[in-house]
């Protein structure tokens, strides 16, 4: 059993459904951190990656649909509890995508940020962290702007600034077509990103209220 093991680098002899005996085995001297890499673990991780910012996206924009077309009070109030829970939802599965790729990436020494869409993508990060930071102390902690008046009447540059991210991220997960690896796993064509962009912008942006946004 010894000589076995040795012979497979110290992985046992445990064959995967793909590749062969050893590929899917933690080393001996391992630490369990590595078993989120091994073998077509990188798959997974990168997976899992686009089905957070995925998810991030999609439950920032119900966020703001939600919230439109509210117009009475009652409405606003119902609309701003539920907007809190998506975006700050949504913007929790953005970092937690974001932790996935940079481990994926500092386990592999790849290198950050360097393209388009890394650089735009993790100043899209901390500008929805912040964005969903301040909306939250509008809504539940106006003394922190001094007093409520105070707080309601830079709403409407959250609201400005939350439709600028709206756009900013749409940009990020097209420029994501240019990067190595959708050009040699997932082949993502930059036309089919664009449309699906543009048609949730077309969905989103007529609906805007001017006087929301104090035009």
């Amino acid at each position: 059993m010894a000589d076995s093991r040795t012979a497979n680098g110290g992985r046992g002899e445990d064959e995967p459904l793909l590749g062969r005996a050893g590929d899917a085995s933690q080393q001996e001297d391992q630490g369990l951190q590595f078993n989120f890499l091994i073998g077509t673990a990188v798959i997974a991780q990168v997976g899992i990656w686009l089905l957070l910012n995925s998810a991030g996206i999609l439950l920032i924009t119900q966020g703001i649909l939600l919230l439109q077309p509210t117009h009475t009070p009652k409405q606003k109030v119902q609309g701003a509890h539920l907007h809190a829970i998506f975006n700050s939802t949504g913007t929790l599965a953005l970092v937690a995508g974001l932790i996935v790729i940079e481990y994926n990436k500092i386990s592999h020494a790849g290198g950050h940020f360097e393209s388009p869409h890394a650089i735009l993508g993790i100043i899209t990060y901390v500008l929805f962290f912040l964005q969903a930071l301040v909306g939250v102390a509008q809504f539940y902690t106006p003394s922190v702007f001094g007093s409520v008046d105070n707080a309601k009447s830079i709403y409407k540059y959250h609201r400005m600034s939350g439709y600028v991210l709206l756009v900013l991220s749409l940009v990020t997960v097209s420029l994501a077509v240019e990067t190595g690896f959708n050009k040699s796993s997932l082949h993502l064509q930059l036309w089919a990103v664009v449309v699906l962009a543009v048609i949730t912008l077309i969905g989103v942006l007529p609906r805007i209220k001017k006087q929301k946004l104090g035009l």
